[in-house]
């Protein structure tokens, strides 16, 4: 068994309810279970700027599946839920990260590892830090600017 970090964003629909759907359909997936889940955090849009408020969290999650495959059960996830992709860094109704997969270093392009913009995103590093102690995760997320994350009150 491989032990997965997810990060899980959205911003379009019942925000909390696309969450905890794709925890749902994550835990439908054969011998993958879902672990421990972070907080969610309300923040502000990265990148495309014209858009409304994501809620973020991470997951660690147990799996059976090697990267590539686990992933591409992911991306099946989002398509599923309704996920578009038409504006980079846009509006979405779930993306779903793989941000670590056991110690794995990969530079395929269809699945980098670790994810390439981990340690500049405090909306992922933030809901991370939640459930993955590292020093790395630690140390980076103390560096940077937390203006815009808040905990998710509902």
């Amino acid at each position: 068994m491989s032990i997965a970090y997810i990060g899980i964003g959205t911003n379009i629909g019942e925000r909390k309810d696309n969450i905890l759907a794709a925890l749902d359909a994550i835990n439908l997936i054969p011998n993958t279970k879902v672990l421990s889940v972070s907080k969610i955090y309300e923040t502000e849009p990265w990148g495309y700027l014209d858009q409304d408020k994501f809620l973020n969290a991470a997951a660690k999650v147990e799996t059976s599946f090697d990267s590539k495959m686990f992933l591409g059960m992911l991306l099946g996830i989002e398509a599923a839920m309704g996920r578009v992709r038409s504006i980079k860094n846009g509006p979405r109704v779930i993306d779903l990260d793989l941000l670590y997969f056991d110690d794995e270093v990969s530079t395929d392009p269809n699945c980098i590892l670790p994810h390439p913009r981990i340690m500049e995103r405090a909306f992922v590093l933030k809901p991370l830090s939640d459930i993955n102690d590292s020093k790395e995760i630690l140390s980076t997320l103390k560096e940077l600017d937390l203006v815009g994350i808040e905990t998710y009150k509902y």
